[in-house]
């Protein structure tokens, strides 16, 4: 019997920096009655979610940052989008900055949530891959300090059996690394959620920007296939106070296909019915791990980082 999941991939248009929480939560409860309206169960929302992407922006003290932070979840601003999924049952992903306590010491990550339909936090993620630098570059178009404001996630890659499936997180450059979809490959996966706030441009090396495009579709339907997983990326799109980002919100089932796409730079709900199961022949052909990996092979990809040219 097919385990059907109608998941909607809602896209966020441009935030600025004068747009405030709850205009922002207001978007986001509005993106989630039309999918409930359309048949979705779960909703899934971008990268920083609730704020402008501030990493673009250097501020000499961290703690002038802190105002794009969340330090609970749900907070003040942010209850009326538990309160809504619960009152329609129907369940969300949300990436936010988050600042927490922990080790005696105020620690600031890259996160995202799981909540269930009944409004209750299923699971986080915390984001692993964190591009960009940590140094003022003033020089530069616009700034990418994720190193800066944010520490490495310390929660791994975990999964969490919800939604009658077994469902996987990850945030933006993560699923530029093949490590990130394999690891939760091997737990099983069925559908990962993944939200993005990727510039137009590549401020490190002159680019074509279709190509920014290319690669996001590219990374998404490897990990899909090589999984044998249905993989959900969401993008904060358009023009935050003139500083550019991609659109291109996707629905990738197991096949590597390509089902469902945003058309829009903005605020935009796209959506499909996805067979969880879909993705076992894949898992049980082509990529049978148990038959066909060889991991005594695959030292180099745990023992350093960098390349080591030894010829």
């Amino acid at each position: 019997m097919a385990r059907k999941l109608k998941v909607a991939a809602a896209q966020l248009g441009p935030i600025h920096l004068a747009d405030t929480r709850e205009q922002v939560v207001a978007r986001l409860v509005e993106l989630m009655r039309e999918a409930a309206a359309g048949g979705c169960r779960l909703v899934v929302y971008p990268e920083l979610a609730l704020t402008t992407f501030f990493p673009r922006y250097w501020y000499d003290d961290l703690a002038e940052a802190d105002r794009f932070f969340e330090r609970e979840m749900p907070g003040e601003a942010t209850r009326p989008l538990f309160e809504e999924a619960k009152r329609l049952g129907v369940g969300f992903h949300l990436g936010y900055a988050e600042l927490a306590e922990e080790e005696g010491r105020p620690r600031r990550f890259n996160a995202a949530i799981l909540v269930g339909p009944d409004g209750e936090i299923v699971g986080k993620y915390r984001k692993i891959h964190l591009p960009g630098h940590a140094d003022h570059r003033p020089n530069i178009p616009f700034q990418h300090l994720e190193k800066r404001y944010f520490e490495v996630g310390n929660l791994g890659f975990p999964v969490w059996r919800a939604f009658d499936g077994i469902m996987g997180m990850a945030i933006c450059n993560d699923r530029r690394w093949p490590e990130t979809f394999r690891v939760l490959g091997l737990q099983g996966v069925e559908m990962v959620l993944i939200g993005y706030n990727t510039p137009t441009f590549n401020i490190y090396h002159p680019e074509a920007p279709h190509l920014r495009t290319l690669h996001n579709d590219i990374s998404l339907q490897s990990g899909a296939y090589q999984n044998g997983t249905w993989v959900v990326g969401v993008a904060k799109a358009g023009s935050e106070d003139g500083h550019e980002l991609i659109a291109g919100s996707t629905i990738v089932a197991p096949n590597g296909e390509i089902v469902a796409r945003a058309l829009t730079m903005d605020d935009e709900v796209v959506a499909f019915d996805c067979d969880l199961g879909l993705g076992d022949y894949v898992k049980n052909t082509v990529f049978a791990f148990e038959r066909h990996r060889r991991p005594e092979h695959y030292g180099r990809i745990v023992e350093q980082t960098g390349v080591r040219i030894e010829v």
